[in-house]
């Protein structure tokens, strides 16, 4: 029995967690900015539920015939454009230095250069027009001196699929399953989980918890838990949850009051699920967990100080480390029920 639900925990993660990446491609925006609608070529994301659910690949970016948009053009230098090809058409003309003008062989007067004056001035026009003009040299990239190319639908810009979200997702799900064993809250840890990786990444690429994800996500933890305890074998108390979210939450809210700048209201909205989800277990397991995340944090910015030089004012993604510090902190509580 173990066995197979450690096998139905994995199979749920990886499952869930293929569709993360497209869910975090599309909530990985600025505040003042609206959820992506499209992938990075322009192409409109389609799927089931206005396209938030789906692979995160574009179906159109991949096909041979699939048409390029003009927003995936790479810019052209400025100073370039600016010059225009007058710059480049310039540049025959400066191939000789003043002493290899000098030192270059004279050539054997040709019968045009022994005609009379006319004659002379007739030449050189004669040659310029049956040179071939110089071809303007390709725009360069923004950053680098490389030519930049126009994109073709063999090369347009697509959002690979990323192979770690599935398989942090199926890890977590499986130490919870191992941790928590055949218990009625263990269907509540399983359905939380991908949303708080989801979380957390886009948290870690924008530093934003967006309140579409925060506030179901507490609610589903009162609604899941509170369905656990009505089971049979259930190991902990919803009473104990709701308090726990208080608690956790209004901490947070106060740090939030005490330095807006350090702590974002985000953090402050996640609590009240990772709160739920800890003091189900008691309010040892909250404290252990909530610590955990402070103590997590702690250690990636002196890292970042010692590695990076960073400074007081550097921001730093705090919902990974909650959610981390929770997870940890479920881990102990499920064993130790």
């Amino acid at each position: 029995m173990d066995a197979v639900l450690l096998v139905v925990a994995a199979v749920w993660g990886a499952v869930t967690g293929l569709l993360i990446p497209r869910a975090a491609y599309r909530f990985a925006v600025e505040p003042e900015e609206p959820w992506r609608t499209a992938c990075p070529a322009g192409h409109p994301l389609a799927g089931p539920v206005r396209g938030w659910l789906g692979p995160p690949r574009c179906a159109p970016c991949a096909e041979p015939g699939a048409p390029a948009t003009p927003a995936a053009e790479t810019p052209v230098r400025s100073e370039e454009a600016a010059a225009g090809p007058s710059a480049t058409a310039a540049a025959p003309e400066a191939d000789l230095s003043p002493t290899a003008a000098a030192t270059a062989p004279q050539a054997t007067p040709s019968p045009i250069e022994a005609a009379p004056d006319v004659g002379r001035e007739a030449a050189p026009d004669t040659a310029r027009e049956a040179a071939p003009r110089p071809t303007a040299a390709p725009a360069l990239h923004p950053t680098t001196s490389t030519p930049a190319t126009i994109p073709t639908p063999a090369t347009a810009p697509v959002y690979s699929p990323r192979l770690l979200d599935p398989v942090v997702t199926a890890v977590v799900c499986v130490a919870l399953a191992a941790a928590t064993g055949a218990r009625p809250e263990l269907i509540a840890w399983l359905a939380l989980t991908p949303v708080a990786v989801l979380l957390a990444v886009v948290d870690r690429r924008v530093h934003r918890l967006p309140d579409p994800l925060t506030l179901p996500l507490a609610a589903a933890a009162v609604l899941l838990l509170g369905g656990a305890a009505l089971l049979p074998g259930a190991a902990g108390s919803w009473t104990s949850g709701l308090l726990g979210g208080l608690a956790l939450g209004g901490f947070y809210f106060l740090l939030f009051l005490i330095n807006p700048n350090g702590m974002g209201f985000g953090d402050v909205k996640l609590a009240l699920a990772l709160g739920v989800a800890l003091g189900w277990y008691g309010w040892a397991v909250l404290f252990v967990g909530g610590f955990a995340g402070f103590l997590f944090g702690a250690a990636y910015g002196l890292g970042l100080v010692l590695l990076r030089g960073a400074g007081r004012k550097t921001g730093i993604p705090f919902g990974p480390f909650m959610i981390t510090g929770a997870l940890a902190g479920l881990l102990l509580g499920a064993l130790a029920a």
